[in-house]
């Protein structure tokens, strides 16, 4: 695997390589779900690459990342050994240069709620800096995980707007054993945390079960909320939620069922529309989302 820090060497090892060439994004600090995509792009292509950079641009200030989990080396290893052929690993300096002063701001609905709202300014950093990663490696497909669903709808509409020649890939939600959806920001969890944190996938399944029964979105989403809190929802069986006594509290930001390429809320949930949420157990921040079937 070749290491490129700078534009100019990813592009130089990058020159002559065999086609398609699959990019898979990453922050690093790499876990199953990252490594699912990179398998993903090797079975589609010829040449996989990869790019671990924190990107500051989709932080708030009030946010993590000074603490973001951060391992290089383990992160490097574990994309040689997945089949990565060049990791690029740029500083803050080479991506955005002194003087930097364009970013990308994908408008519309799309970016009007949920994620949008919780965090301003954070799909303008991850446009830009997508944008930039795909102009930089002239990638022909982009890999991202269906977990960060807004996150991937919103490139989604960005490459299609801006006639960007790249195919975008969406690859399956990684799970832990317990159902938590595989991220980065799950080693913020103290052991009692990470033993309650698989009530919310448990939350996202009860709420699907009220959808299948034909309830409104509205109800879908309260069912959702009730199943967190760990109190019975008033649905058919199987959407019952469990017990919440002698672990932390949840504190639900949202729950909704949404297009999943718009993110507009729907009145009657379908298969393929999504459910979405994100909550807070203390101060770590979850989201995760189920395709209704």
């Amino acid at each position: 695997m070749i290491t490129a820090r700078t534009i100019a060497e990813a592009r130089a090892a990058l020159k002559g390589l065999p086609r398609p060439l699959g990019l898979v994004p990453t922050m690093g600090a790499l876990h199953d779900g990252h490594l699912s995509l990179v398998r993903l792009a090797g079975a589609d292509c010829a040449t996989v690459a990869a790019s671990i950079f924190v990107n500051p641009t989709q932080f708030r200030r009030d946010e993590d990342l000074g603490r973001y989990p951060r391992d290089e080396g383990r992160d490097l290893r574990l994309l040689e050994d997945a089949g990565v052929d060049v990791a690029f690993v740029p500083g803050v300096a080479e991506m955005y240069p002194p003087g930097a002063a364009t970013n990308v701001h994908v408008g519309g609905a799309l970016t009007a709620s949920y994620e949008a709202v919780s965090r301003p300014g954070h799909f303008d950093g991850v446009a830009t800096v997508v944008l930039k990663l795909v102009q930089i490696t002239g990638c022909d497909r982009l890999y991202l995980g269906e977990k960060d669903a807004q996150q991937l709808a919103v490139v989604r509409r960005m490459v299609a707007d801006l006639d960007v020649p790249v195919a975008v890939v969406g690859g399956p939600t990684v799970r832990e054993a317990d159902g938590l959806a595989m991220s980065s920001r799950n080693s913020y969890l103290d052991a009692a945390q990470r033993n309650a944190a698989p009530r919310l996938y448990r939350a996202l399944r009860a709420a699907a079960v009220v959808a299948a029964s034909g309830a409104t979105a509205e109800r879908v989403a309260a069912a959702l909320a009730d199943a967190l809190a760990g109190q019975t929802p008033k649905a058919p069986p199987g959407a019952a939620g469990h017990s919440a006594s002698a672990a932390p509290p949840f504190r639900l930001e949202y729950a909704a069922v949404v297009d999943p390429n718009t993110f507009e809320p729907v009145g009657a949930p379908r298969p393929g529309h999504l459910v979405v949420a994100a909550a807070h157990l203390g101060d770590v921040r979850l989201i995760d989302n189920l395709r209704l079937q």
